[in-house]
């Protein structure tokens, strides 16, 4: 039997860890990044989450990109492509490195926008976050952690995502 999807209640070390990683990867990005941001569910105080850091590394322009995966392979990471989502390109982090999600951005695109306003929105309405919470713990119980069940757990809880990101743009 498949283990199910682990979402924990919020942990106030989450920043912390989100530190650590930036800190670690802003010397391999110096030049190229606008910034490195905390996004996803463990950059909003109260939510539940995987618990798993989500970064954005955000370029001022795409035509950095080249040298930022050229650096990022350096480092160990592998480039996976947009992964379905235009104007993101996700990164494999290094087998021996902590479990993280990273991401790239160009500043002002969709996808970079998605992220921020999404978080910051949460950020200011606690009720959402406890709405979108106890979301990801039900769908985490009713779904496995292999690929399929991984797929139906993002599917599931789409809607709710894209009616608050909605609400971010609109506020």
């Amino acid at each position: 039997m498949t283990d199910g999807i682990v979402v924990s209640a919020y942990d106030p070390r989450w920043p912390e860890r989100f530190e650590h990683m930036r800190q670690r990867l802003a010397p391999h990005v110096a030049g190229l990044a606008v910034s490195i941001e905390h996004v996803g569910s463990t950059a909003v105080p109260g939510c539940a989450a995987k618990p798993i850091i989500d970064l954005d590394i955000v370029l001022s322009e795409r035509a950095a990109l080249p040298e930022l995966i050229s650096r990022l392979a350096r480092q160990g990471y592998q480039h996976e492509g947009d992964l379905g989502i235009r104007g993101r390109e996700a990164f494999q982090a290094p087998p021996a490195a902590c479990e993280h999600h990273l991401y790239c951005v160009v500043s002002g695109t969709k996808p970079h926008l998605d992220h921020m306003l999404l978080r910051d929105y949460l950020r200011q309405q606690p009720a959402e976050v406890q709405r979108y919470s106890a979301l990801k713990m039900a769908l985490a119980q009713r779904f496995t952690a292999d690929s399929e069940g991984r797929a139906a757990y993002s599917a599931s809880k789409s809607a709710l995502v894209e009616e608050l990101t909605a609400r971010s743009y609109a506020a």
